[in-house]
């Protein structure tokens, strides 16, 4: 098989529908970059809240105008962070780790996979990231990936191969809503993304992972599960914002709840901001 970017072409019929839905992602992300950047010059947006999002070197190009497309529609304003470039918590109001490659085992006492891709220089950055805006108190939304960071920055554990341990959980790999996943009574993620509606308090998602969280991570709890009982999202126990999901909400910004994800994080950056205003 190759790997285009868009996914891998092949002879088997994921490979070919993973490479529909990657060229679907680049169209979209083409139509978003240039949207963002048309209405970004208008006046009013240096006042939003600024959202700093890592990325993968790999794909980031096409992921980040999505993730900045749901920000800028809930009234944050983003900018991308990868290796090499600045990154300083003090110039942001909010952090979003994004989703990508695997995280090395060597971060978290686990095996190696060997189908994993790793990026050990992104691994370094995203925890020493995940570590100061824990530590600090900066609103952190993890992506996938960057929920299991979290979890691991808060010296939490991961599934290297979760549908191993998860034989209930059907393995997805689309970043169309398939997956039913079920919130945790009293959650944060509960009041953001199920509202007032009882029926909202499962959600169907979309998934692209083969990690999960193991062990919980210090100060967090579970926020939602899947039907065979694998771990889909966690947060932050107590004030401040930290939430990690399992799917990816930047490709279903049509979905309001998914919506509502990334306006509770701007919120939570909105006040961060007003806080360092003041100081």
């Amino acid at each position: 098989m190759t790997d285009t970017g868009f996914g891998q072409i092949g002879g088997s019929g994921r490979g070919r529908v993973a490479a529909g839905q990657g060229l679907l992602t680049w169209v979209l992300s083409g139509i978003v970059r240039w949207t963002t950047r048309v209405f970004g010059r208008f006046r009013g947006n240096r006042d939003r809240p600024v959202i700093a999002v890592t990325t993968s070197r790999r794909s980031g190009w096409r992921i980040f105008p999505l993730v900045a497309f749901n920000l800028w529609l809930c009234g944050g304003r983003a900018v991308r962070w990868k290796v090499g470039r600045p990154s300083d918590l003090d110039a942001v109001d909010g952090l979003i780790i994004g989703g990508g490659d695997d995280i090395s085992p060597a971060m978290y006492g686990g095996e190696l996979i060997v189908e994993a891709k790793l990026d050990p220089d992104r691994d370094a950055l995203e925890r020493r990231l995940a570590e100061a805006a824990i530590e600090r108190g900066v609103p952190v939304l993890g992506i996938c990936r960057g929920a299991q960071m979290l979890n691991v920055a808060a010296g939490g554990t991961l599934h290297g191969d979760a549908f191993a341990e998860y034989p209930g959980s059907r393995r997805y790999y689309t970043v169309l809503p398939r997956r039913r996943v079920r919130l945790e009574p009293g959650s944060r993620l509960a009041r953001v993304a199920g509202g007032r509606r009882r029926a909202a308090q499962r959600l169907k998602v979309n998934a692209l992972h083969s990690q999960a969280v193991d062990d919980l991570g210090a100060g967090f709890r579970i926020a939602a599960r899947d039907e065979g009982g694998m771990i889909q999202a966690i947060e932050r126990v107590g004030p401040g914002f930290a939430l990690g999901v399992q799917w990816h909400p930047e490709h279903l910004f049509l979905v309001k709840s998914q919506r509502r994800i990334f306006a509770a994080l701007v919120a939570a950056a909105r006040a961060q901001q007003t806080v360092a205003r003041t100081v």
